[in-house]
């Protein structure tokens, strides 16, 4: 997501794609299109029904448990956006025009490697502007029961999170992730929504997961994973907390550079740690991104020592 030599121009995709399945908490079929945008559009999801246009934006989004909901403030609302955002934050897409029509985005497997699919048969195209993002000036958190969002000054972008679940397939997870393109395609895209399948009749009843099945998430009952073919990684469920924190940071409106730190989060303490961020002017400034000598990928465990 950032580079330190040079402008980096900011980038759109290079056609026309479009997908459709059903939506993961909805259960209805929906079909989605990426389409291409001018400069400085930013992400915009359109409702097609309704015609209603909803940036994505934190400032939009509403409280809703285990997904990133958008909100145009009269009703119409677009849901489970985080795996979307997450492919355009790890492919570098910094303008697109999202046309959807239903009220969630299609779940496809459950990550975000289905829509990395889609922007890579669009292709990317460069555009004539200079790459904006939001450097983090002095450290900012959240906490909440337990859990805590941060983002500390660093001189690139990166992510680390810590997971501890009561689960004997999950327990105690931590990873750091050095982001680039190659890192976020092959390490975290792939990695799927997950629960336990003795929560699913509670969900329903809630009006939740009414879309769910063993083709778009990993379904845990006690120590077995139900899935044909089983995990895609090991610790996949802390890379898909890593895939969720990142796609609900892309609505920042740009990259942060910076790094984000997650223990126990999930998708509201994101949106809150991105309100306070903003909310404190010296916490951060806008600037242009530069490019650096190519990184290798890079993915450990344990924490990550910040210079």
């Amino acid at each position: 997501m950032l580079g330190a030599l040079g402008v980096t121009a900011q980038r759109t995709l290079g056609g026309v794609v479009g997908c459709s399945g059903v939506g993961l908490h909805c259960g209805e079929p929906v079909s989605m299109k990426l389409r291409p945008a001018a400069p400085d559009s930013g992400i915009i999801f359109r409702h097609v029904g309704s015609r209603v246009d909803i940036p994505a934006s934190w400032e939009q989004a509403t409280d809703f448990p285990l997904s990133t909901v958008l909100s145009h403030g009269d009703g119409v609302q677009v849901g489970t956006v985080e795996h979307l955002m997450a492919a355009l934050a790890g492919c570098r897409i910094d303008n697109a025009l999202i046309e959807i029509d239903g009220s969630e985005v299609p779940i496809m497997d459950g990550s975000a490697a289905p829509f990395v699919a889609l922007i890579e048969r669009a292709g990317i195209a460069e555009q004539n502007a200079a790459r904006r993002g939001f450097k983090v000036l002095k450290p900012v958190s959240v906490s909440e029961s337990g859990a805590l969002a941060a983002l500390l000054p660093d001189h690139e972008f990166s992510m680390s999170f810590e997971i501890d679940f009561d689960i004997p397939l999950i327990r105690r997870q931590e990873l750091c992730v050095g982001m680039e393109p190659e890192t976020f395609a092959a390490e975290l895209a792939p990695a799927r929504t997950f629960g336990k399948l003795e929560d699913w009749p509670r969900l329903k009843a809630a009006g939740l997961a009414l879309g769910g099945s063993l083709d778009n998430a990993v379904v845990l009952s006690g120590d077995e994973v139900l899935n044909e073919g089983g995990l895609r990684f090991r610790d996949e469920f802390v890379r898909h907390k890593l895939l969720d924190a990142l796609g609900d940071l892309y609505l920042a409106g740009g990259p942060i550079i910076g790094h984000f730190r997650g223990i126990r989060s999930g998708h509201a303490l994101t949106r809150k740690l991105l309100a306070a961020l903003f909310a404190d002017r010296r916490a951060w400034c806008e600037t242009t991104l530069v490019d650096t000598a190519p990184l290798a990928p890079v993915i450990e465990r344990g924490v990550r020592r910040v210079a």
